[in-house]
């Protein structure tokens, strides 16, 4: 169990007044790593002793560090103090439950196994991570995926969204006669976002829009007008102003969408190579082994080599 677990329930509530004067934390983009204690020195003095169980500056420094940001973010000097406390209690239910010999109860070895298994894992798959969300590698994959390389397509369009067919075919019909104002008639009819504006709503990508939406602007010109189109929130008339390139997003703004790529296939990466190099045996559901599965069937089954070139 992580000392997290028994200090969070209190902190929330006696940390409250240092977070309504502290300044809000900025907001994390990958969760962090527990830090590691440090090994006691001279510079990590002995806070408490509870039954003979240290507790060190280092060790407080970890227990905060694995609280949640908001949390984080009070004054030291009211956080240190409720995390020691916190510890000491911590300390103590720990060593009631030693001197009853409850970890050599198998429920709880199971557990404490399963606990272990489940930090190893953390630990690997952190190892493998960190060098990949480096700056210099976020930068190399950002060369390598997004700049220079033209942005999303984006239209620019307006709309006129009505409640049923009937009254969209009136409006197309309406907007489609010589000299009419597409945007005049939009503030006029129109019940979607963007009427004050004529129905405008800007330029937008086509993950931005609903699919059907999405589709029928897509496919048109500049200067077209779509019949009816249905989506979720009515009947939609559209009509395209331009269409245009986006320019490729900079480095700072794709950085978030960076670090998630990386940390998804590098954690994906990891999994499959580590799988697959590992030795696994399966067993039945009455423990017998299971016969080998066969691979699956290739194109080249039963394929002979051609045969070779005379000179």
């Amino acid at each position: 169990m992580r000392s997290s677990a028994l200090i969070l329930p209190l902190l929330l509530a006696a940390a409250q007044p240092a977070l309504a004067q502290g300044t809000p934390p900025a907001p994390a983009t990958q969760p962090p790593a527990a830090a590691a204690p440090a090994q006691p020195t001279a510079e990590d003095p002995l806070l408490a002793r509870v039954d003979g169980q240290e507790i060190r500056r280092s060790d407080v420094q970890a227990a905060i560090a694995e609280l949640p940001p908001e949390l984080r973010s009070a004054p030291e000097s009211v956080l240190s103090p409720l995390v020691i406390d916190q510890m000491i209690t911590q300390k103590a239910l720990v060593a009631a439950a030693r001197a009853q010999k409850l970890q050599d109860q198998p429920e709880v070895q199971a557990r404490l196994k399963r606990a272990e298994e489940q930090e190893l894992q953390q630990a690997l798959l952190r190892q493998e991570i960190s060098p990949k969300l480096t700056d210099e590698a976020l930068r190399a994959r950002y060369a390598r995926d997004i700049a220079g390389k033209p942005g999303e397509e984006e239209v620019h369009a307006r709309h006129i969204l009505v409640a049923n067919e009937a009254d969209a075919k009136k409006v197309e019909a309406e907007v489609r006669k010589p000299g009419a104002d597409f945007a005049a008639i939009a503030r006029s009819r129109s019940t979607g976002p963007g009427t004050e504006q004529g129905g405008d709503l800007g330029f937008f990508k086509k993950g931005d829009m609903v699919p059907e939406f999405a589709e029928a602007a897509f496919a048109m010109k500049p200067g077209e007008i779509s019949q009816p189109v249905r989506s979720p929130f009515g009947w939609h008339v559209i009509k395209v102003e331009a269409r245009r390139t986006a320019e490729a997003p900079s480095y700072e703004d794709s950085l978030e969408t960076l670090r998630q790529a990386a940390f998804d296939e590098t954690v994906q990466d990891t999994v499959n190579r580590i799988r697959a190099s590992a030795k696994v045996e399966r067993f039945n559901e009455d423990g017998t082994p299971r016969a080998a599965e066969k691979p699956a069937p290739s194109l080249l089954d039963g394929a002979t080599p051609p045969p070779a070139q005379r000179r």
